[in-house]
């Protein structure tokens, strides 16, 4: 609790050994809250923290044996990347020749075996963020916490990271507890994703799971783009019967566009099509996104840009069309 906030409410979750378990959601949610209280920078107000077994709730951060990354990277600026990486070795006692061993072999592993010498003034984002994984890892903690990874860094860089981190952990096979707001990068990484929603948890699954299967409204909208299917000028037809308490949703991608007059699908009998008018069309690299008001709902359509495709513009009357199949119900 922040005074009278409640930052965290009912917060009960398990890690599995090995795990990457990422925490999403946005901001105020309570995601780096409950990083905190894993790391021993806030004390729970009422609950435990076990640890195999062992509770560490009133164990101080520095007798927790974790690895932590910041999003700021927090290295030493009057220390050189060497110096960086030994200084948690150095406070463990671990012995000079051993230490030097351990610094070289993980510089080689994030690939900066040539820019020990320098201070972190002097590397690119990407540099730094490399030293500080190295660092958090170097003394082999059971135990690897990330706050934002990569949130410093710009798309290319982060996708760049997000493959070496995925790596990293292949290779190390640490548990690892992320917290993000980036939904790409929860999908990308993690084994299970937790999405927090105003302190509790909203929905836990794979990320397969999440995305294809939402249980709410919030985690279907948060968790990439979501058509709810409501409000239409039609009544939505689905394989399975929808439970009471929930509204229709479909992916974007999950629907086609074509001309209003174009010959129907092979599999047209497994499809619902309905006629709407295109507001606006986007195109971005390899998709076009189209905005398509049908009713009083303004529906997303994600389509592969095709070489000799037709495109449609504002004002042109389509069909839309999509499989019974991919209608998904969620909690309103």
């Amino acid at each position: 609790m922040y005074g009278a906030v409640v930052a965290v409410k009912d917060l009960s979750l398990s890690v599995r050994r090995g795990e990457f378990l990422t925490i999403l959601g946005p901001s105020g949610s309570g995601k780096t809250t409950a990083l905190m209280l894993l790391a021993g920078f806030e004390a729970p107000s009422k609950g435990d923290i076990l640890i195999s077994g062992k509770s560490v709730a009133a164990v101080p951060s520095y007798r927790r044996d974790q690895g932590i990354v910041f999003q700021s990277y927090a290295l030493f600026p009057h220390l050189t990347v060497r110096r960086n990486l030994e200084f948690p070795l150095e406070m463990r006692g671990i012995k000079v020749g051993e230490r030097e061993k351990r610094v070289d072999r993980i510089l080689d592993r994030v690939h900066l075996r040539e820019l020990g010498g320098r201070m972190p003034s002097q590397l690119s984002g990407g540099q730094q963020q490399r030293v500080a994984l190295a660092r958090a890892l170097i003394a082999d903690p059971p135990i690897l916490l990330l706050d934002e990874p990569l949130g410093a860094l710009d798309r290319n860089l982060r996708e760049q990271m997000q493959g070496e981190i995925k790596s990293l952990h292949k290779e190390f096979r640490k548990t690892t507890i992320c917290v993000t707001h980036d939904q790409e990068e929860a999908l990308t990484l993690s084994d299970r994703i937790i999405v927090m929603r105003a302190g509790r948890i909203e929905q836990t699954d794979t990320p397969e799971a999440l995305y294809d299967q939402p249980a709410t409204r919030f985690v279907a909208n948060f968790l990439g783009e979501a058509n709810i299917l409501e409000n239409l000028n039609c009544e939505v037809e689905s394989d399975a019967a929808q439970p009471s308490g929930t509204v229709a949703m479909i992916r974007p991608e999950r629907m086609c566009i074509a001309a209003q007059a174009a010959p129907k699908r092979a599999d047209a009998d497994r499809r619902q099509s309905v006629i709407g008018t295109v507001d606006d069309m986007v195109y971005a690299g390899p998709l076009r996104r189209y905005n398509v008001r049908m009713g009083e709902s303004l529906l997303i359509v994600r389509q592969h840009v095709v070489s000799g495709e037709q495109i449609f513009r504002p004002g042109d009357e389509v069909r839309l069309d999509w499989l019974r199949s991919d209608i998904r119900f969620v909690a309103a």
